[in-house]
């Protein structure tokens, strides 16, 4: 079985941030950096599957070249190889960025197709269901538990109040996973060694045949909150007085 799986790296948890000369970014020389937490249970999904059912694992993602920190973990954690498209994704919508992963995700013909079933930066759900329409795959989101079958796969989606379904799917397919499918595993000093040796292929938009597209979110001023203080009088009774408290606290500071 061909697994790819899509990843995004975002800024670390701990990571301390600054605001760049131009006033439009965050500085990225001062930022550690990670797998998008979703997309990092899609990969420990495909890993399994691919220790059930052998096969590969290929790791894709889209970014600069700091973004080649999240194929190294990938790589380490036992994906077999990794696609880097070295293009910047910065401001592009979720539909730009599945163009630049469906074009290369059709030269690997892959069995399975997983992404994350969000960002925890920008929060966007949209990119999974997006590729899979682009790739002309049958799609599920929300994934909990996968099972792989003679050409087809089950499923167990997370609907509300605790509700769950089963669907079967024909491969190949897409699948948008939940955060919380497995355990995720550490990457081991054995398999670090290893990545060093695993194949990266490096293209970008021109030689994947896609045009590249322009930001859909421009940047025009980005700073910390700024702090300030100021006192406010009420007046009138205590009556009065506490009336316009309240206000302030359920309106303007939102405290009620």
């Amino acid at each position: 079985m061909k697994i790819i799986v899509a990843i995004k790296q975002i800024p670390a948890r701990d990571s301390q941030l600054s605001i760049a000369a131009s006033g439009r970014s965050i500085e990225d020389a001062d930022l550690a950096y990670e797998i998008n937490e979703p997309d990092a249970y899609a990969l420990e999904a495909g890993l399994r599957l691919k220790e059930k059912h052998g096969g590969e694992v290929i790791a894709l993602t889209a970014g600069p070249e700091h973004a080649g920190q999240a194929i190294r973990e990938a790589l380490a954690k036992g994906a077999d190889r990794a696609i880097h498209i070295e293009e910047e994704t910065a401001g592009l919508d979720p539909l730009a960025v599945a163009r630049l992963l469906a074009a290369a995700i059709r030269s690997e013909a892959p069995d399975l197709v997983l992404t994350g079933l969000e960002s925890e930066d920008l929060g966007l759900g949209q990119t999974g269901a997006i590729l899979a329409e682009l790739l002309g795959l049958p799609h599920s989101t929300i994934i909990m538990e996968v099972e792989a079958g003679a050409g087809s796969i089950r499923v167990k989606r997370e609907l509300e109040d605790g509700w769950f379904q089963y669907v079967e799917i024909p491969l190949p397919a897409l699948l948008a996973i939940q955060s919380g499918i497995g355990k995720l595993r550490y990457s081991t000093l054995m398999g670090i060694k290893k990545a060093r040796s695993k194949p990266v292929s490096r293209v970008n938009a021109a030689s994947l045949g896609v045009t590249p597209s322009a930001p859909g979110v421009v940047v025009q001023r980005m700073y910390l909150p700024e702090r300030n203080k100021r006192t406010q009088l009420f007046t009138g009774d205590p009556r009065q007085a506490a009336e316009q408290l309240v206000e302030k606290l359920k309106f303007e500071a939102r405290a009620i």
